[in-house]
């Protein structure tokens, strides 16, 4: 059994910032009330962007969280981490705000292709979908080859929650050349990847990624993984982890990794 969510916002990301039930201290509770032994909180920092009226104020961010992870220490392993938006323009910028601070665990995800979200119809307006996807994917490795600073690859097909949302059987080899390069990368800067269980919010057959691609991260040598879902909302904290022991085991897995000081604990799936 999963007991560990390592990717999580609260209202200090400006995608759940209205929501008054997502403040975290209700998130943390809510961890606790589902059973999890380690809940880590990564709200969103994804450089001074023009189209999201949003700052993110590490200062005040890192002061609630860690009053809160002490508050809570007795109940649970609260994670102070942060969602970093990879792009070779903010790479700097990203690496200045990891740094200012002990952060636990750092996610680093792939929202905007250059410049463009794909969660906005426009993305996909004059490409087909494998071409959007092909198109994220060697933007990833531009990112990954860009020095940023973090632990865990966030979400590597996000691209494929906003197309046909087919991440199924035969995903990965269709884009097993780009996703090869991703993944030996990854393995090769001693950083992870994440399953996150948001696809399977989203409808998708398989969490993100596919299963597919988690098997091949296993083949080439990955070792770090972590399970998240991605929860904007408390009723979305470990969201469908009932499966996900099943789904690490079938990829080739007996462990699933937490950060604690961005040093990384193995603990066994079942």
């Amino acid at each position: 059994m999963i007991l560990a969510d390592c990717h999580t916002h609260t209202t200090f990301s400006f995608d759940a910032r209205d929501n008054e039930h997502s403040d975290p201290e209700n998130m943390i509770r809510t961890a606790i009330a589902k059973g999890l032994k380690y809940y880590s909180i990564t709200d969103h920092e994804d450089g001074p962007r023009d189209d999201i009226d949003y700052h993110f104020d590490s200062d005040e961010y890192f002061k609630v969280l860690t009053a809160l992870k002490n508050k809570y220490s007795n109940q649970i392993e609260v994670g102070v981490g942060i969602e970093i938006g990879l792009d070779p323009k903010y790479t700097d910028y990203s690496n200045r705000i990891v740094a200012s601070k002990p952060f636990d665990i750092v996610v680093g995800s792939v929202h905007y292709v250059y410049g463009i979200d794909p969660y906005y119809p426009e993305y996909f307006r004059d490409r087909t979908f494998d071409e959007g996807y092909r198109r994220a994917f060697e933007y990833t490795l531009e990112c990954l080859n860009s020095g940023a600073d973090f632990d865990i690859l966030g979400h590597i097909d996000y691209v494929a929650r906003y197309g046909d949302r087919n991440n199924g059987d035969g995903f990965y080899s269709r884009f097993g050349d780009i996703l090869d390069e991703i993944l030996t990368k990854v393995i090769q800067e001693g950083k992870g990847i994440e399953v996150n269980t948001a696809g399977l919010k989203y409808k998708m057959p398989y969490p993100n990624p596919s299963k597919e691609i988690v098997k091949r991260y296993r083949e080439l040598g990955g070792e770090i993984i972590t399970v998240s879902s991605d929860a904007h909302r408390p009723e979305h904290i470990a969201y469908d982890f009932g499966g996900m022991s099943d789904f690490l085991t079938d990829c080739g897995f007996k462990y699933y990794t937490i950060f604690n000081n961005r040093k990384k604990t193995f603990i066994n799936v079942c």
